[in-house]
């Protein structure tokens, strides 16, 4: 079986990293992904949808160092689902336990705050690049003449 997320994606806020002992290192982002396309009256429509990831040890330590709110990345990661009760209610929350991890650079329009790469990550470029192509293969260019 199969249990695999890959998104693309702005960071909503800075990473939020718990060091547990002196081996564990936890940390836990937001991640926008938006969808554009154009419905059957013509007007342009935006949808956002947030996840929640959770990074551990080196991925973690990369996200303490190097991200920020607004940064974008490509990640790829696997869905966990916890289940507690409250009230007598069964809740549950679904979250993305990443285990792979590319930074993209920043949203665009978003030039207050430092790189999210070391000034030394040259490859990154090709990297986005090559995820930007990939996405638009998988995706296409053609979602304005959906039929909804």
């Amino acid at each position: 079986m199969i249990n695999k997320v890959i998104l693309v994606g702005n960071l909503g806020k800075d990473p939020e990293v718990k060091y547990l002992d002196a081996n564990k290192v936890v940390a836990k982002l937001t991640l926008a992904t938006s969808e554009r396309y154009t419905d059957r009256n013509g007007n342009k429509v935006e949808n956002t949808e947030w996840h929640n990831l959770e990074m551990w040890d080196g991925l973690a330590k990369v996200a303490e160092k190097y991200l920020t709110k607004g940064s974008m990345i490509y990640v790829e990661g696997k869905l966990k689902t916890e289940e507690w009760e409250k009230d007598g209610i069964k809740r549950y929350s679904t979250k993305i336990r990443v285990t792979n991890m590319n930074m993209l650079g920043k949203a665009s329009g978003n030039t207050n705050s430092a790189p999210a790469t070391p000034p030394t990550a040259e490859p990154a470029k090709k990297v986005e690049q090559h995820n930007e192509a990939v996405i638009d293969s998988i995706v296409g260019e053609g979602d304005d003449d959906l039929p909804f």
